[in-house]
């Protein structure tokens, strides 16, 4: 379906283009396995799901490995190529580089094995005991590690792994970015922790599940999602994916916090949303792919954050909210925003957690993986690790292995190097933001009138359409007209803060 490929484009280039399609058309039907897993499928399917699961990842690496693929990168090596086309090359050589390393039988093992993982995280977290998980996660581990020496035994086996995940901003960047946040976060934290101020929350007692569903449903179409190329459904660990025609969202519901699906749900969105607007055109190429997760995160938080987590927001939502929910009848705008903005002392949980607390909790899990993948860290340590650095970095202590180690289904999956885009790309969202409002104008008044399309449109034309055309970097430039970096982002949360809490 991707039709940049011209009469004039080598013919090397259009035979990759051609087989590339292949394999994409590949790793989205083992992408829609994956949330049929997650979503749908009943608990008794996992056998036969990770062989499934395993088949495809090892048909994928066959194709993107294959003999003619290196002969028809070789060709195009030094071919007079179109910008589009060089950016083509430039994202399948490295996809072809770093796969041509790794033994086929270990890529099928991998995924057979976070086929295997995915349901004993869920007992485990259920059962609040990390001894069910801890066999497979060591497992992973191992695996990874191997996986990470076959495609450079020389270099940090953590950083080969983060670049799978964010190949263009490399790791030394992602630490002096975490670095950064926590020594500029917890003293801005402490101050709030000594603040008198007390702030409003007016979503007390209990929220029916079933109309919570309803609510979230409400938030999408307010947001303008495109039912028609989308759907919600409910997951232990709320996640999109799919494609420019197909991008669902997950959220999950808390009888006692509406706010939590609310927030989750917005989150989703943001991800969907990029995915939606990426070229359809484009498909099947790298041209029509996300930006890697530094750019998928910024998607999302922006929308979570800096839209959903704003005063002007919930005087235009509260309204549906009450229409669902007579205990908040007499519930202000003010009252939600505060609602949705507060810093909790016994803050536990990451996806639950304000924009100040959550760095925190990613800079626990990315020194724990860290130590594992390296070497440093026992996988039955785990647990009291964890804890410990909550106490340090949190001021809390999980009592649960649920609530500390076990809350996220990242390791399961073998997603060991993901945890820093997730902080990587909270700083880009406030950076896109500046850069969005700069262009348009005033943002929070178009949100007050609802008009949402006008973040969206801005997005899209900025980020989405550009697909992988570009690095991480260029990007950034590209769509804000300055480099990388956090100042915009520190400003947000300071100026944001240091109101709500009267600092």
């Amino acid at each position: 379906m991707a039709t940049q490929a011209t009469d004039e484009a080598p013919e090397a280039y259009e035979n990759l283009l051609e087989h590339y399609e292949q394999i994409s058309s590949v790793n989205d039907a083992n992408g829609i396995l994956s949330w049929d897993q997650e979503v749908m499928m009943p608990e008794g399917g996992t056998p036969a799901r990770s062989k499934q699961k395993s088949a495809l990842s090892s048909l994928s690496h066959d194709l993107l490995t294959e003999e003619q693929v290196g002969e028809w990168l070789d060709e195009l090596e030094d071919a007079d190529l179109t910008d589009e086309q060089a950016a083509v090359v430039r994202e399948i050589r490295r996809d072809y580089e770093r796969a041509a390393e790794v033994p086929n039988d270990l890529v099928a093992e991998i995924s057979e094995k976070t086929s295997e993982a995915l349901p004993k995280w869920k007992q485990a977290r259920e059962e609040d005991d990390f001894s069910v998980f801890a066999p497979i996660l060591e497992e992973l581990v191992e695996l990874k590690r191997e996986y990470a020496a076959h495609i450079d035994d020389e270099a940090d086996p953590y950083a080969v792994l983060f670049a799978d995940y964010e190949p263009y901003l490399d790791l030394e960047t992602a630490e002096r970015v975490l670095s950064r946040l926590r020594e500029e976060l917890v003293p801005l934290i402490e101050d709030i922790r000594e603040s008198d101020v007390e702030l409003a929350d007016p979503f007390d007692g209990e929220f029916d599940v079933d109309t919570q569903e309803e609510l979230a449903r409400d938030t999408l179409d307010t947001l303008g999602y495109d039912w028609e190329h989308g759907r919600v459904d409910t997951a232990p660990h709320p996640f999109s994916s799919g494609t420019q025609f197909d991008a669902r969202v997950t959220t999950r519901f808390k009888e006692d916090d509406p706010v939590d699906a609310l927030m989750s749900t917005i989150h989703e969105f943001g991800h969907a949303r990029y995915t939606l607007g990426l070229p359809r055109e484009q498909y099947g190429s790298p041209l029509g792919e996300s930006r890697d997760l530094t750019v998928h995160e910024s998607q999302s938080r922006l929308w979570e954050n800096h839209v959903g987590r704003s005063e002007v927001f919930w005087e235009k939502f509260l309204p549906a909210m009450k229409e669902r929910f007579s205990q908040v009848e007499d519930a202000t705008p003010r009252e939600g925003f505060e609602a949705a903005n507060e810093v909790y002392d016994d803050n536990l949980i990451r996806v639950e957690a304000d924009e100040l607390t959550y760095h925190m909790h990613i800079v626990v899990r990315f020194e724990i993986e860290r130590a594992l993948i390296e070497g440093d860290l026992d996988v039955e340590d785990v647990p009291e690790a964890w804890n410990d650095k909550y106490e340090e970095y949190l001021g809390v202590r999980p009592d649960t292995d649920a609530e500390g180690c076990l809350q996220d289904i990242h390791w399961s999956h073998g997603s060991f190097g993901y945890f820093p885009t997730y902080s990587l790309g909270s700083v880009l969202a406030a950076q896109i933001y500046d850069a969005l409002e700069e262009d348009v104008g005033d943002v929070e008044a178009k949100v007050r009138k609802g008009n949402f399309d006008v973040i969206a449109d801005w997005l899209e034309e900025h980020i989405h359409q550009h697909g992988a055309r570009y690095t991480t970097p260029e990007l950034v430039e590209e769509a804000t007209g300055e480099a990388y970096n956090a100042d915009h982002f520190l400003d947000h949360v300071t100026e944001k803060y240091t109101e709500l809490y009267d600092l």
